[in-house]
């Protein structure tokens, strides 16, 4: 968004909830910073900052408001303005990769650049450098945690990515102005059963009973579910084991959060492949406001979104398994893999009991344990390159990688077509603009013109193409997963 001062307050005083999460107000009179949607008074025009982070109003010296909670602020669209680089890293930052193993070295390596020329990135497209940013993020996050939960405040400090509580006290005070125990004495404690619930903001509208439909239909039996208006799923990440839970927060444009506190260690990764699960930084207005301007993409509900992958691997084994059967035939498939190479988990959840097979598991199998499953040689070959490319670290299957690379390196594993490498990049990806022209439904929906038209036709939609093929297979209610050969 444009930072312009006046544009930026006259937003401000109409308190318009489009513009949560563009920007932040900081107000040098009493050096706190809120979001445009803030209920207290509008200050004057000569008392304002704008900035486009929060963490850029970090760095100026301004503290978060107790009233608006600046944390709880829906994230910035894929395609917002700011570099490629720069938004990649911003995203990776914000579900934690910095407090990974290797830190801002491993973080460049990832996106194919130096830690300096990282470094000089940010600080040009965001005004802060990794560290800052990467520490707001966990101050945040850990105010969410005071507030919000009954968690130790030892546990909140390691749960937000510190690894020092010494560290995490100091920089506290010296943000915000109160020690962690001054914010849980002010705002009280919210859930004292020993879980975690937190909530995720999003824009409106969110079309949720389309995204637990897509999401239900093609749920891995035992690893994942649909049920009562939630959806259900187990995780691993690091060594962290356990479960979550996710559903609508009546009332608000957010989703309700709830998961054990084994997940604590692991809680940045675990919010973050949740927003990009349900698309949660996807600027419904501006996209249905582009698409909707072609007839045939209209009719979808409101706030239709990409739905993403809680894990990489896990999606692109699915789309494999999806090549040329129906949605119901890939899914039966899927459980049954699950249920061969993946970890067993106790949840509260009948039936839901399976951890998501990892690559190194499966890369490491015989190949007669994928065929047992029903699967012809060809994909069972197919499934266990797959694994081993991504344990290799020779395929990129998580947010944040060159999509176009990516499927480059895709399409070079046997069996993995054009098809399948977009789909992976629409939802493993989160490339808003990928797109499988050659797909069957799509064709159909097109009036049956060639590839070659339909990639013609879509020229119109760029950069939103994946949320115009969500619009055009949600039109057509067929339960086909095309493959490459379709």
């Amino acid at each position: 968004m444009d930072m312009e001062p006046d544009l930026c307050h006259r937003a401000l005083a109409a308190r318009d909830p489009r513009f949560d999460g563009l920007f932040f107000v900081g107000v040098t009179s009493t050096r706190i910073y809120c979001r445009p949607i803030c209920p207290a008074r509008t200050p004057g025009r000569d008392r304002c900052r704008f900035f486009a982070i929060a963490a850029a109003a970090e760095r100026a010296g301004f503290r978060p408001c107790l009233r608006c909670r600046p944390e709880l602020a829906p994230g910035a669209a894929p395609v917002d303005a700011v570099g490629r680089t720069a938004r990649l890293a911003a995203s990776r930052i914000g579900a934690g990769a910095m407090d990974d193993e290797g830190g801002l070295e491993a973080l460049a390596a990832e996106l194919g650049v130096g830690s300096r020329h990282l470094r000089r990135v940010l600080r040009r497209e965001l005004g802060v450098t990794p560290v800052e940013l990467a520490q707001t993020h966990r101050l945040l996050l850990a105010k969410r945690l005071l507030t919000e939960t009954a968690m130790p405040i030892i546990d909140v400090a390691f749960a937000s990515g510190f690894s020092s509580v010494r560290r995490f006290n100091a920089l506290f005070l010296a943000r915000y102005r109160l020690s962690p125990r001054d914010l849980r004495r002010t705002r009280g404690k919210a859930v004292a059963d020993g879980g975690v619930r937190l909530t995720l903001a999003f824009r409106p509208p969110l079309a949720w009973d389309a995204m637990l439909r897509f999401l239900g239909d093609r749920a891995v039996a035992g690893v994942e579910a649909v049920a009562g208006g939630a959806y259900l799923r187990t995780v691993a990440i690091g060594e962290a084991r356990g479960w979550l839970k996710v559903e609508p927060d009546p009332g608000r444009h957010a989703l309700r959060v709830e998961l054990p506190t084994s997940l604590a260690p692991a809680l940045p990764r675990v919010l973050g492949r949740l927003r990009d699960l349900f698309d949660l930084d996807a600027r419904p207005d501006v996209i249905d406001d582009h698409l909707g301007r072609d007839e045939r993409l209209r009719g979808a509900p409101p706030g239709l979104r990409v739905p993403g992958a809680f894990d990489g691997f896990e999606l692109a084994v699915r789309a494999v398994l999806g090549q040329q059967v129906s949605v119901r035939g890939a899914t039966t498939l899927a459980g049954r893999f699950a249920s061969a190479f993946g970890e067993p988990i106790e949840t509260p959840f009948p039936g839901l009991d399976r951890l998501t097979p990892s690559p190194v598991r499966v890369a490491d199998a015989d190949l007669g344990e994928l065929t047992a499953l029903g699967l012809v040689a060809s994909r069972a070959a197919c499934i266990q390159a797959l694994a081993r490319a991504a344990r290799d670290g020779l395929a990129s299957l998580e947010p944040g990688a060159d999509p176009v690379v990516a499927m480059e390196d895709l399409t070079a594993i046997p069996g993995v077509g054009p098809w399948t490498a977009s789909y992976i990049a629409m939802r493993a990806l989160r490339w808003p603009d990928a797109f499988p022209h050659g797909d069957l439904v799509l064709r159909k929906a097109l009036g049956g013109i060639s590839p070659r038209e339909v990639l013609e036709t879509a020229e119109a939609w760029r950069p939103w193409r994946a949320y115009a093929a969500m619009r055009l297979w949600h039109g057509s209610g067929k339960t086909i997963e095309p493959g490459d050969a379709r």
